[in-house]
């Protein structure tokens, strides 16, 4: 194992690489334990603390500059998995993001991270079924979208997409869909408003002091209604004959419903949209006319 406590350019004989052209920043830990990983960093990065941990082979960590604030957090990148910030991403105390089995981790612009966060693709340890012997907690992908905001202790967890201009609340675990511009909150995460918009002036720190109405804020790009119309609704059932019965299960997402297909119905369980009563009225008119 190699162990670096400066960011710094660096290669070494087994193809790990950092990519940097800025001043040399102290007291930056990078371990690589494999080969062929790969640390590029932008020279206008502002880092409180910052320790990156490459523990297997062909991992990839980038990270953009800030001029909000300054990033602090603990990375791990697995085999093959990739952890990218995207620019102005920030966090008041370090964060831990992990991404293994050829997972990533994906957080985009002006991202607002607060104290005690974890970004978790994955959980650490493999669980097996008994009878089965398969493994039953996969790792999944985690996409974090542009202006959104992470409360204190809010844990993501593998599979979590939050769209853009979103809050996830404190305490929050996400595991699933947050749409963009909604405040998400609970164990688990569950959209409690929607239509809405935050910027970062802090309510005692930055004058007014009093903040009723838009107006005494800087507006961003990210003032925008929110999208989906079916927020915390069932989107997709898995529909099986057995037995002379009917069997539906609904399901957040069609990745989850084929899993349960399979996992149940050797694959063989009709996988279909929920369509709203609306939506469903006008489909039936369209295939009568027909």
């Amino acid at each position: 194992m190699v162990t670096l406590n400066t960011l710094a350019p660096y290669s070494d004989a087994n193809g790990n690489k950092i990519l940097y052209e800025g001043r040399e920043i102290p007291g930056v830990r990078v371990e690589f334990s494999g080969s062929n990983n790969t640390m590029e960093v932008l020279s206008d990065v502002r880092l409180a603390k910052l320790n990156v941990v490459f523990d297997c082979d062909n991992g990839t960590f980038r990270m953009a500059g800030n001029k909000f604030g300054a990033f602090s957090g603990f990375i791990r990148v697995g085999q093959d998995s990739t952890v990218s910030l995207g620019h102005d991403v920030t966090a008041t105390n370090a964060c831990v993001i992990s991404a293994v089995e050829g997972t990533s981790v994906i957080i985009g612009n002006d991202v607002m991270l607060a104290s005690e966060n974890e970004i978790r693709a994955d959980d650490g340890h493999a669980i097996f079924d008994v009878e089965s012997e398969t493994r039953v907690n996969w790792s999944k992908n985690i996409t974090i979208g542009d202006h959104v905001w992470v409360a204190k202790r809010a844990v993501l967890l593998g599979g979590a997409s939050i769209g853009d201009g979103s809050v996830v609340g404190f305490g929050s675990i996400v595991t699933g869909t947050v749409p963009n511009n909604c405040v998400a909150a609970g164990v688990p995460a569950k959209v409690i408003r929607q239509n809405i918009a935050w910027e970062r002036p802090h309510l005692s720190r930055a004058k007014p002091f009093y903040k009723p109405h838009a107006g005494t804020v800087k507006k961003s790009s990210f003032w925008n209604k929110t999208e989906d119309s079916m927020i915390n609704d069932p989107k997709f059932v898995a529909v099986y004959d057995f037995e002379d019965q009917i069997i539906a299960v609904t399901f957040a997402s069609e990745a989850q419903a084929k899993l349960w297909s399979e996992d149940h119905c050797n694959g063989k369980a009709r996988i279909t949209e929920v369509l709203h009563a609306d939506a469903a009225e006008k489909l039936i008119s369209q295939l009568s006319a027909n």
